[in-house]
């Protein structure tokens, strides 16, 4: 009996271009030689993993177009264990400065001094100073 054709899959939202494929390509490993072979294609993985990180909800909710819930969860931990996608992230950002005329690595940067935490002082004092809460917020004050 003759094998079917898989069904061609409608595109997300969430599909990477040719152009954002091109670009992050290299940067994703390929299956290793000398172990058993992919089923789903790389480009597959990662576009079923951009559907799952924007669209949220449960892995089991995947569509059935995209690979199995199993295989994609894999990659996802194993390529964040990896540090894959921290070098993805790098080189889209140095790419989008590139993109605006900018130099691709920042020369500068900013710290807000209300998101630095500073030493305890005085003991068990803090030098955060905490929030209030008013009376009328709880029924019990």
């Amino acid at each position: 009996m003759p094998r079917k054709k898989p069904p061609i899959r409608l595109a997300y939202a969430t599909d990477l271009t040719d152009g954002q494929w091109a670009l992050i390509e290299p940067l994703i490993p390929q299956a290793e030689p000398g172990g058993r072979p992919r089923k789903a294609a790389t480009r597959d993985l990662v576009n079923a993993i951009l559907y799952f990180l924007r669209a949220g909800g449960s892995w089991r909710l995947l569509p059935h177009d995209l690979p199995p819930w199993q295989t994609v969860y894999y990659y996802l931990r194993r390529w964040q264990r990896e540090g894959v996608w921290d070098r993805v992230h790098h080189a889209l950002v140095m790419a989008d400065r590139e993109r605006v005329g900018r130099e691709p690595s920042p020369s500068a940067a900013i710290l807000d001094s209300q998101s630095v935490r500073t030493a305890d002082q005085k003991g068990a004092r803090r030098a955060s100073t905490l929030a209030r809460r008013s009376a009328a917020a709880s029924a019990t004050s």
